[in-house]
């Protein structure tokens, strides 16, 4: 009898090639958040296993979709119905009811008061510094670029209700101009959304109508709504192993009108408004100036013993700020990989924000940066007087590349940051050495990595 072992193997690896091929890993659809990876693990008494997302879903409410209409229809917002969605291709959020694209042209509304439609050519004209002055843009182009604003969100900001595991299936699968909006349908305190999102990349999260305001700043700046990911008044939210990025609308090649970058980009994460028990973990954020963003606004205190994260193994390129920026929460961030190149380094601002009460706890965490990016250049201070750094490598795998950023901030900023902070995380996995680091996250960041 010849020997079964060869074609039990040929099976196998036949098997585990056609899995691999097709994008898709083992009981991916229904994991969960592993005991003890970061504060969104943190048994409650409303989810006592943590972050499950959708892992319960019978078997009717797993739906596979792949366009706008279809993934709206199958989250059925704000049915808390155990539900699996995966995606399957690259859903453009920016196309009608009947599935056509949309541009920003199609978005574009009259004023309610006097019927004038908008057009940025119109729009220019009208605010021009020059003739308008420093106040706030008013009148009928500005009522009518608001309206445009809301058609535009109509379609591209899409609703997770609670209990949802959101999934990529293969490699190309992701999103296009989407906002994924976790919240509740309260606007106030916090709820157990329970939602997992992973294995996606989003795409050119832009905003057809930016806002100018001639008073942020000397010179006044435009800014954009719409972040990639939004979690608000929700608890329990893991998102992990997708890629954030903007292509078509990168901003080297945005134009530039009033002397300011015309920014069509707001942020890739924010968690805001009251959220709690989040875990960001091997995730690729990619050439996109404001990248995280935890707390919405100094005066918003009732995020005090809220807005508690665990970023870990992540891999930030080329990022401007904002990595992250943090109010009032207690965030820790170990064991990322932060990439700064020649060409960013112009443009960049720095990457742990010490906000209004916050305390940031950096643990073994690398960067490779431009030499242009000084140590002290890693940190702002934002309000906010705590981080406690450790394990910081720049530039190199050895201990001699070891840097203590916030002596280095405080050096050339007068000693305004405390090297301390009044907790100690507990819910994290394995801690690697920071020289590890590196290799690990360019490895495994990202989606189905």
């Amino acid at each position: 009898m010849s020997n079964p072992k060869p074609l039990l193997v040929a099976f196998v690896l036949a098997t585990l090639m056609a899995t691999a091929h097709a994008g898709t890993l083992p009981d991916l659809d229904r994991d969960t958040l592993p005991a003890g990876d970061g504060w969104a693990s943190l048994p409650t008494a409303a989810l006592p296993q943590g972050t499950t997302g959708g892992a319960s879903a019978d078997p009717s409410r797993v739906h596979t979709v792949h366009d706008r209409n279809a993934l709206v229809a199958a989250l059925a917002f704000p049915d808390a119905t155990p539900k699996i969605i995966r995606i399957e291709g690259v859903i453009d959020a920016n196309v009608g009811a009947d599935g056509a694209a949309l541009s920003c042209v199609d978005y574009a509304r009259p004023d309610p008061q006097t019927g004038i439609v908008y057009s940025l050519e119109a729009f220019l004209a009208a605010y021009d510094p020059a003739i308008w002055g420093r106040a706030n843009p008013s009148g009928p182009l500005e009522r009518a670029r608001v309206a445009s604003v809301a058609a535009q969100q109509a379609r591209v900001r899409i609703r997770i209700p609670a209990n949802t595991t959101i999934v990529g299936v293969g490699r190309g699968a992701g999103l296009r101009g989407a906002w994924f909006d976790v919240r509740p349908g309260s606007t106030s305190g916090s709820q157990p959304m329970n939602v997992i999102i992973r294995n996606l990349s989003f795409e050119d999260t832009y905003d057809c109508f930016p806002q100018w305001s001639p008073t942020d700043g000397a010179a006044g700046n435009w800014n954009a709504q719409y972040d990639a990911i939004s979690v608000r008044n929700s608890t329990h939210v893991w998102i992990d192993h997708n890629r954030f990025e903007d292509v078509v609308t990168a901003d080297a090649n945005l134009p530039v009108y009033f002397g300011k970058l015309y920014q069509m980009h707001d942020g890739l994460i924010d968690v805001t408004n009251e959220s709690d028990l989040v875990t960001l973990s091997w995730n690729h954020l990619n050439h996109h100036d404001k990248a995280i963003l935890f707390g919405s606004s100094d005066s918003a205190i009732a995020d005090r013993g809220k807005l508690r994260i665990t970023m870990h193994h992540n891999l930030f390129a080329d990022l401007g700020q904002r990595v992250p920026r943090v109010r009032y929460g207690q965030v820790h961030v170990y064991n990322n990989h932060y990439k700064i190149s020649d060409e960013a380094a112009p443009h960049y601002g720095y990457s742990w924000g010490v906000g209004i009460e916050s305390q940031i706890y950096a643990e073994n965490n690398h960067f490779r940066v431009s030499d242009a990016v000084t140590p002290d250049f890693l940190i702002d201070r934002i309000n906010g007087q705590r981080i406690f750094a450790t394990g910081t490598l720049l530039n190199g795998v050895s201990a001699a590349s070891a840097v203590d950023v916030v002596a280095a901030f405080n050096e050339t900023s007068g000693g305004s940051l405390i090297d301390s902070v009044e907790w100690t995380p507990s819910l994290h996995g394995p801690i690697e050495p920071t020289g590890a680091v590196p290799t690990s996250v360019i490895q495994g960041a990202g989606p189905f990595k």
